[in-house]
């Protein structure tokens, strides 16, 4: 194929796919603006209620142009920006509590504006929380592309579609994954590299919950892997570093891998491996 007949197909290509799919960024801006918004108030000036209102009303005609490009009608994009925005000081009440969540949680956070500016974790909810409106509201691809822009901040991967309650605390968070049919209660506890996902990702299971449950006040430590849609870890339960869990764990669970400890001098590790090799 040559370089006039390669551009010819690589035009009809985006012509065909160009339909339905917000600007990015578009999308990444919004995402920015809002979070500023609501949370990084400008230093130094006093902000009038009626600047507020300006940047309430830009913010919202914003998010119409980005609706409207994956729904193509201007009456239903504008609809569903008012609803997303009669929404949202709910979703900035749950944000106040996760943030305060993070302050008991964490003893190395000095304050609750700390916790607002600097913490990946804190920045991964908010946009899971902004984004999971939209969801419900029917929008798909513009809360996915909000959440994949903040996983490429965060590292943290967070779909919009799960359900997660409030008082959330995600502590360093870089490698954590949350699926689209994960239901979190509220005042639950990750670190970073846990897994909460698919025992089986196969097209056929598009419809079914296919994540697992996490019941209240659970602590899930760093590296623990939590999979299947049937799976659920009782209210009250720890799962330690590391752990593979595919299925339920009752309530008050302690869940760990026990470390062996062995003397320096009788060690070998050419004894170890034909060990593990042998079971």
């Amino acid at each position: 194929m040559n370089e006039k007949d390669f551009l010819s197909l690589l035009q009809r290509h985006n012509k065909k796919h160009a339909g339905n799919i917000p600007d990015k960024a578009l999308s990444h801006q919004f995402v920015d603006d809002l979070f500023g918004f609501l949370f990084v108030p400008q230093t130094g000036v006093n902000q009038k209620e009626s600047d507020l209102e300006k940047g309430w009303y830009s913010l919202k005609s914003h998010l119409t142009t980005l609706i409207y490009d994956v729904v193509s009608d201007g009456a239903k994009a504008q609809n569903l920006a008012d609803r997303f925005f009669n929404g949202l000081p709910d979703v900035y009440d749950t944000l106040q509590k996760d943030a305060s969540f993070f302050l008991v949680n964490d003893p190395a956070a000095l304050n609750k504006e700390e916790v607002l500016h600097a913490y990946p974790g804190f920045y991964a909810i908010a946009v899971y929380r902004i984004s999971n409106e939209l969801w419900k509201l029917g929008i798909r691809a513009l809360p996915r592309i909000f959440t994949e822009y903040a996983h490429s901040k965060t590292g943290i991967d967070i779909h919009p579609g799960a359900t997660i309650g409030p008082s959330f605390f995600i502590d360093h968070g870089t490698g954590v994954v949350i699926g689209e049919t994960a239901v979190i209660g509220e005042k639950v506890k990750i670190y970073q590299g846990v897994t909460i996902g698919a025992l089986n990702s196969a097209r056929v299971k598009k419809d079914k919950k296919r994540h697992p449950t996490v019941e209240d006040n659970v602590i899930l430590y760093s590296g623990a892997t939590i999979l299947g849609g049937d799976t659920i870890i009782g209210k009250d339960s720890v799962i330690g570093g590391n752990a593979w869990i595919t299925f339920s764990v009752p309530p008050s669970s302690l869940v760990y891998h026990k470390s062996e400890v062995v003397e320096k001098e009788h060690f070998s590790h050419k004894n170890s491996v034909n060990a593990i090799l042998k079971k």
